[in-house]
């Protein structure tokens, strides 16, 4: 007889959802309950990874949530619609099934029979699976490899993803209004204007990217120096011959652009990299973000001016302290009651992160349409204007309300360790601290000095935004 089961996991994913119906996830969803159903085990909890490969190794957060609820022992059972949506790594089905041996969880089912991962047969049918599913991706790697490098020989586009600038969606017929624009792009950045310059230009002609959005001078220089312009093709960032298509600039003004573009002495912003906090600051005036500005011997943050930043010139703040302040409280963070409740309890709704996602989606598609209506007539620039400020408006506000919600399982590796860290902290890379601060820690907003000058740390001038 099956025994009763009352706290029971669902687990569906789907590699590839091409349509974005989750269709795939859907059904294996229905055929999962229907099990659950057939043996009247109660089911406390759905998680969907989808439109995620478990070959790839890339991080999986529903089914990271659903080992950390096993392990906590808060699931009695896993229901799956097949052994590979669970794993296609035998590294990871090793894993899986200490975490259910420590946890004393044996029932992982699927509708097509039973798995006992402590017994040692059904280990060994486990990891036979897990081989044969690891081979299949990996010559369907291999399959879809063969035929990218297969297309791009043959000098045709790929297709999928945004269309290029300065060509129509068949990536191959020049664009009438876009195409002209790359052109006179080319004559005035080989005549020696700036990109800055560039860019204030097409922010005042009302040009925007394929995708709707204002340029910036690392766009405009990525266009500029894609050999697709001048009629190469492009694989896996090699030019491995000529294209299909007709150029839109000369092989020559290409390589050109490419030599005076791609010069690392024309770099300027060679200080970034030691700015732990760049990206995670915003202008306590204006609300924009604020970057690395260096004085003399002094590392800064300020709310710089210019069409890359648009911010107001009007806050700046020294590097150093503020950076040794912040990593201070984020290690405080990891160590409070707190933060170990929120992380332990069930607090995240996959329903409410899924009605966010989807709200996103909607709004990028509201601003490619806005830009649409712009290109064709229908509404005009102050209009267009107007309308995408509100849209972003509520986009960010959703994209902040999304992050909150999905990015709990990031910090969890870290909790309790703030001492541990603290010790150890100054000989990390600035990789390794970034990825600490972030998270826990979404944003710190700067707010005007007091004393105008003043070097040392007004901690009153802080206002950090948790995450968690």
């Amino acid at each position: 007889m099956t025994k009763t089961r009352s706290a029971v996991a669902i687990y569906a994913r789907i590699s590839q959802d091409r349509t974005g119906e989750e269709l795939g996830v859907k059904r294996q969803l229905q055929d999962c309950r229907a099990e659950a159903e057939r043996r009247g085990w109660t089911v406390a909890q759905e998680y969907v990874d989808d439109d995620i490969s478990a070959y790839s190794g890339k991080k999986r957060p529903e089914y990271e949530r659903m080992l950390r609820d096993i392990a906590e022992g808060r699931r009695d059972g896993v229901i799956v619609w097949h052994m590979d949506r669970l794993h296609r790594r035998p590294i990871e089905l090793e894993r899986f099934a200490e975490i259910c041996g420590h946890a004393e969880l044996r029932d992982v089912v699927t509708p097509s029979g039973d798995v006992d991962l402590v017994n040692g047969d059904g280990l060994l049918m486990a990891r036979l699976l897990a081989a044969v599913a690891a081979n299949e991706s990996n010559a369907k790697s291999r399959r879809i490899s063969r035929k990218s490098l297969e297309i791009a020989q043959s000098g045709r586009p790929t297709m999928g993803g945004p269309r290029p600038f300065g060509f129509l969606d068949d990536r191959v017929t020049h664009h009438p209004a876009e195409a002209p624009v790359i052109r006179q792009l080319t004559r005035r950045a080989l005549a020696g204007e700036t990109l800055i310059s560039l860019v204030t230009w097409l922010q005042d002609k009302g040009v925007t990217t394929t995708q709707g959005k204002e340029w910036r001078t690392n766009t405009v220089r990525t266009v500029l120096t894609n050999p697709r312009m001048w009629g190469m093709r492009v694989h896996q960032g090699q030019v491995i011959g000529k294209a299909v298509w007709e150029p839109i600039i000369t092989e020559d003004e290409g390589e050109r652009l490419r030599r005076k573009l791609l010069d690392p002495a024309r770099r300027t912003n060679r200080s970034a990299r030691r700015y732990p906090l760049s990206g995670m600051l915003e202008c306590g005036k204006c609300g924009n973000r604020m970057h690395s500005h260096p004085r003399g011997q002094y590392r800064r943050y300020g709310c710089l001016k210019g069409p890359d930043s648009r911010g107001c010139g009007g806050i700046f703040i020294y590097a150093e302290r503020l950076e040794e302040f912040i990593a201070e409280a984020v290690l405080y963070r990891l160590d409070s009651p707190e933060l170990h409740r929120t992380l332990t309890e069930d607090t995240t709704a996959p329903e409410e992160a899924r009605a966010l996602e989807e709200a996103i989606e909607a709004d990028a598609a509201k601003l490619n349409e806005l830009a649409e209506m712009w290109a064709d007539g229908e509404i005009t620039r102050a209009q267009m204007k107007t309308m995408q400020s509100r849209v972003e408006a509520r986009l960010e506000t959703n994209r902040r309300a999304f992050s909150r919600l999905t990015h709990p399982a990031d910090a969890a590796e870290y909790i309790g360790q703030g001492q541990e860290l603290r010790a150890k902290w100054h000989t990390l890379n600035l990789s390794q601290q970034v990825a600490i601060i972030k998270a826990v820690l979404h944003k710190v907003t700067i707010l005007p000095a007091t004393t105008p000058g003043r070097h040392g740390l007004d901690p009153n001038r802080v206002v950090p935004e948790w995450r968690l």
